[in-house]
């Protein structure tokens, strides 16, 4: 299984625009969870925190931090291939 640690803010354009990036991977990466935290939660403020996030959205793998502030879609699909 693939673990993936969303954080996210309100009314955050870049989180959005990876919503979709990860709706077009699911069908090739079945085994992939994603767990959506808002950054005011929280469980949100504790992974900011402990990964440094500093714009939204915080995308971790499998407890690696990958992204902040948005989401390539062929990096994140070369990560996720090589995991």
């Amino acid at each position: 299984m693939i673990t993936i640690q969303f954080v996210t803010s309100p009314g955050c354009t870049h989180c959005a625009q990876a919503r979709k990036v990860f709706e077009e991977l699911k069908p090739k990466y079945p085994q992939m969870q994603i767990e959506e935290i808002d950054v005011t939660t929280s469980k949100g403020m504790e992974l900011v925190t402990k990964y440094s996030i500093f714009s939204s959205p915080g995308i971790i793998v499998n407890n690696e931090l990958f992204a902040t502030g948005g989401l390539d879609k062929d990096a994140f699909a070369k990560k996720l291939d090589s995991l």
